[in-house]
């Protein structure tokens, strides 16, 4: 007898399951980076990127990783030696730091414990001891912890000061609030495979005029990365080197699905699968592990006497979901499930489904069927 093939299904915070709109526009046929099609389509995922980053500002697109766009803000936006406030509460955060020493920046951190969230007060007293600050990293969904920032409350912080504040939006952008004018944020970075429901490879920066400013007085050495570059070639509508085209198609695509769902309402419904998910697994007595947690995702401690590994060994051969695990010093003692882009519902249900059969067969205790009726509660709110 043939063995039944699972579906598998992807609760990962990146890359995110793509929608079949999505995929049918990944094959359409390859245009010239420099002609009228390209150019067009280039002028669409523009404004459909300033709509879903809530800015006027014009938008960056880079073929490259987020890494890529957090390295590219660093190489842009400083000289040699020039102070910077790095926000340290998790992997991404931490990986700010690391660029900017790479680029012989001087570094100040500010420690914070992974699954807790930055106190802006503590921003605000590092810039008034050291007014020379250039720059303030940090992010917005700090996608190892699954916790989001008050990132108003920081911009307010950092606003009479002249550091610029950078934000990593990648895991957040379409599931958590960002009002990338209205708050203030000088620069803000996001990529294609999560909220953008899109493969992995292309990243976005948006940058307003003090930023722009910043670009122009900068001295670090800079060539694929030059935001000056791109921002001559987005004139024209057009990237200064051969783009991820077949992603911009399929950009355009996801972009239209979030114009026609509207932003508010897409974040609404990350909203909603974040409290009917996070109502489930507290049902089964499973503690949530983020002390301010996103819409994108739920961080999960794994119960004492379960083997964290072997819980998502289950999950993706008994029941093909892809969960994501602790990173570094958190791998094995807690999980991420994410709600993230294209999941809905019934995704949802379909999760806690799983994870209740690999918790039992493991041996952790609740009253079986508990997080399927938390569920459907919290759906009825």
């Amino acid at each position: 007898m043939q063995e039944m093939i699972l579906k598998k299904r992807l609760f990962t915070p990146g890359p995110t399951s793509l929608p079949q709109e999505v995929i049918r526009a990944m094959t359409e046929p390859m245009v010239h980076h420099r002609g009228q099609e390209f150019t067009d389509l280039f002028r669409h995922v523009q404004q459909g990127l300033q709509y879903v980053f809530q800015t006027k500002n014009e938008v960056l697109i880079l073929t490259c990783s987020g890494t890529g766009a957090m390295e590219a803000c660093v190489a842009n936006l400083h000289c040699p030696g020039d102070k910077v406030l790095a926000l340290r509460g998790g992997k991404f955060a931490e990986r700010w730091d690391k660029i900017c020493q790479a680029y012989g920046l001087q570094v100040k951190p500010i420690d914070i414990p992974w699954g807790e969230a930055v106190d802006p007060q503590r921003v605000a007293q590092s810039l008034e001891e050291e007014p020379n600050i250039k720059a303030v990293y940090a992010t917005l969904c700090e996608t190892s912890t699954g916790v989001v920032h008050d990132l108003p409350t920081l911009a307010r912080m950092v606003e009479p000061h002249s550091a610029l504040l950078v934000v990593d939006a990648i895991s957040a952008l379409c599931a958590d609030e960002l009002l990338t004018d209205a708050w203030g944020l000088d620069v803000v970075i996001s990529s294609s495979q999560k909220g953008l429901m899109c493969p992995p490879g292309i990243s976005f920066v948006s940058l307003n005029e003090p930023s722009w400013d910043r670009v122009k007085s900068a001295t670090l050495p800079r060539f694929y990365w030059d935001f000056r570059e791109m921002r001559r070639f987005l004139e024209k509508n057009m990237t200064p080197y051969t783009p991820a085209i077949t992603t911009l198609y399929g950009l355009n695509a996801a972009l239209d699905i979030i114009q026609r769902e509207g932003l508010e309402k897409v974040i609404e419904r990350h909203a909603r699968l974040a409290r009917i998910t996070r109502a489930a697994l507290t049902a089964l007595n499973l503690q949530l592990f983020s002390q301010r947690p996103s819409n994108a995702l739920t961080a999960v401690q794994v119960p004492d006497g379960i083997d964290g590994a072997e819980l998502l060994r289950l999950l993706y051969h008994e029941h093909g979901m892809v969960v994501a695990d602790g990173q570094f010093h958190l791998k094995g003692k807690i999980f991420r499930l994410a709600h993230l882009g294209d999941t809905n519902e019934r995704d949802v249900i379909a999760a806690i489904t799983a994870l209740e059969k690999s918790l039992l067969a493991l041996g952790h205790e609740f009253s079986e069927g508990a997080g399927l009726r938390a569920a459907k509660m919290a759906s009825s709110e």
